[in-house]
């Protein structure tokens, strides 16, 4: 991939989500926004260094700006699997520091890292070792009864000297037993001027802010305090809510395409993907939420979700769901 402005294209990213922020989304929602930084889901080094690396690291070339998302703990590993992104043309590796599942406890990365910053840090200092492309981390507020803001900026301070200049803070903590993953993105309580409150005391680095973050405008009123922002459910199920982020957000002037235009230049990428064998199901999942809150959108919805996995399901499904659809131009504000 080309080098980009990942300053720039941190002024809104979309968030890495399990099974969700797969290639076929990615490559959907760059035909809604050009210039957002995408996120892989999370990979495990394990799943890199043992398994199938082309289905985890392979995309399209239009994804970019693309970021890969890590989940481990041990620095050589993470090293080589950093090596392994700039490689395959990532333009930037982030660290998982947020995830609360059991799983990922148990393999000693996600969240729980958040009481072993020295580790981390080890971990940053080992892959920017190895490449020059940016490392990141993403992280909670705090874990447990570990959530004071000295617990906040001790994490940051040692992973800060270590050499990592951008942090994505979820502005909530974690619970690391006692809830699920999806109770730990709602029930603890956002708290935004914390994060604001780190950009203060460390002007010197880049300050992402990321949960509950429900519009465009919202994102607006973040970046007057932060240098970025991350969506995450906003972008999965209202996609085309980002149609106007290279205008607003990014101050572009090209015109967007419109929703049926953003389908339309999706079907040879889907024959593509069905000629490799991919179900079509599995693409057309991520494209249910395009027409939200349009004339159609359930009948959009409901047709592709009867036909799309049907023995011998091609592209037609997706045309014939379309001509369901009144065609109402791109999305102008």
């Amino acid at each position: 991939m080309a080098s980009v402005d990942l300053s720039y294209a941190h002024r809104l990213s979309v968030a890495p989500m399990l099974d969700w922020t797969n290639r076929d989304f990615r490559y959907f929602l760059r035909l809604i926004s050009r210039q957002c930084l995408l996120y892989t889901e999370m990979v495990t080094t394990g799943a890199l260094l043992h398994g199938d690396r082309d289905r985890f690291l392979s995309h399209d070339k239009i994804e970019g700006p693309l970021a890969l998302q890590l989940g481990g703990s041990d620095p050589k590993a993470m090293a080589e699997c950093a090596l392994m992104a700039q490689d395959w043309g990532y333009n930037e590796v982030n660290i998982n520091v947020g995830c609360p599942s059991d799983r990922v406890q148990s393999g000693s990365f996600g969240a729980c890292l958040m009481a072993e910053p020295q580790l981390v840090a080890e971990c940053v200092a080992a892959m920017q070792a190895a490449v020059s492309i940016p490392v990141t981390v993403k992280t909670r507020l705090g874990i447990d009864e570990q959530d004071s803001y000295a617990f906040l900026t001790q994490f940051i301070e040692m992973v800060k000297a270590a050499g990592c200049e951008r942090f994505i803070l979820h502005a909530r903590k974690a619970w690391l037993s006692g809830l699920s993953p999806k109770e730990n993105r709602d029930v603890p309580p956002l708290n935004y001027q914390r994060v604001y409150d780190i950009k203060q005391d460390y002007p010197e680095l880049q300050i992402s802010i990321n949960g509950g973050i429900g519009s465009l405008a919202e994102v607006q009123a973040h970046l007057q305090y932060v240098d970025g922002t991350m969506v995450g459910r906003l972008a999965y199920h209202d996609p085309y809510s980002l149609a106007t982020a290279d205008s607003q957000i990014f101050k572009q002037t090209d015109v967007g395409l419109s929703r049926h235009q953003v389908v339309e230049t999706m079907l040879p990428y889907i024959s593509e993907r069905m000629a490799e064998g991919r179900p079509l199901k599995s693409i057309t999942r991520h494209l249910l939420g395009l027409f939200q809150g349009q004339a159609g959108a359930k009948a959009w919805r409901r047709y592709l979700s009867e036909h799309a996995h049907l023995k011998g399901a091609g592209i037609e499904v997706v045309e014939q769901a379309l001509s369901l659809v009144p065609d109402a131009g791109a999305f102008i504000e």
